[in-house]
């Protein structure tokens, strides 16, 4: 019978614990107490919160020099020293193929290249070997990985990622988008969403600050504006806003900078406002008509 009874008051003070919460909190505060007493000893890590933490990416050394890249328009790339260049200077493609961009750059140069897929492979200079200007080069698609029938159709040094990029679109809309938005903080290859894909692209360009353009049609027409009339907008898909009044069996074919077109008279061209219609292109402000003046 005692045993009975001291098991009953065992489950009664059980009870009476589990009934007041501060009975447990009190037995666990001397159980943790006793603990402490028992096993204390200085603590031999460092508790680190997560916004304490810095993130590390290995970088491996890249030897820098000086080189010259090309970009051709069926998507072959060339990486050739200023030595290289200088013993042969003339560029070599396939047949029916053609220069598209070139650029003075270093090999440690970050490079992204814009798909006719509304995507963007980044890539620098130092991933691809030095060669010459008698060779092929190298097969972007095949080179970076794309898409089974994705071509590149832009080519960007981002450098700090300053500066926009500018798409114009076959209606006469133009989206400026910071070059920022590009920027990853892991080594991420390969951007989706590069741009719209709501209507054709016409053409883009890099913008490493505000200055004038000159758009064409397919009329032909031109409109003369400055880029600094465009928001930019921090979403790389934005669809942009209208630029130049096109009629409907019209459409932009290209873009380039105001000071590198054939244009003699350009206030005829020129809006202080968007969106505009421009004006018909006269014959001597073509840039066919300036290459037959040189």
């Amino acid at each position: 019978m005692a045993e009975v009874s001291a098991l009953q008051d065992e489950i009664d003070d059980l009870a009476d614990t589990l009934a007041k919460p501060a009975r447990v909190k009190k037995i666990i505060i001397d159980e943790l107490t006793a603990v402490r007493k028992k096993y204390a000893q200085p603590r031999k890590t460092e508790i680190v919160y997560g916004d304490q933490v810095e993130d590390y990416e290995e970088t491996e050394a890249v030897e820098d020099y000086p080189v010259h890249l090309f970009l051709s328009r069926e998507g072959y790339f060339k990486k050739i020293t200023p030595q290289s260049l200088r013993m042969s200077g003339e560029q070599k493609f396939k047949e029916g193929d053609s220069l598209r961009q070139t650029f003075a750059a270093t090999n440690a140069a970050e490079i992204m290249f814009f798909t006719d897929r509304q995507q963007v492979y980044k890539s620098r200079a130092a991933d691809f070997g030095d060669t010459k200007a008698s060779a092929l080069g190298d097969y972007l698609p095949g080179k970076l990985g794309m898409d089974e029938g994705e071509n590149v159709i832009y080519a960007c040094l981002p450098g700090d990622y300053t500066g926009y990029m500018l798409f114009l679109f076959q209606n006469g809309k133009a989206a400026k988008v910071p070059l920022d938005a590009y920027r990853t903080t892991s080594n991420r290859r390969k951007l989706t969403g590069a741009y719209s894909d709501k209507f054709p692209l016409a053409d883009m360009i890099y913008l490493p600050e505000d200055t004038e353009l000159a758009l064409y049609t397919s009329e032909p027409r031109a409109l003369l504006f400055h880029t600094s009339l465009l928001l930019p907008k921090a979403t790389r898909a934005t669809q942009g806003v209208a630029v130049m009044n096109i009629k409907p069996k019209y459409r932009l074919e290209r873009v380039a900078p105001a000071t590198d077109t054939g244009i003699v008279n350009m206030s005829r061209y020129r809006s202080r406002s968007i969106p505009a219609a421009g004006a018909l292109l006269k014959p001597e402000d073509s840039d066919e008509k300036q290459l037959e003046l040189l």
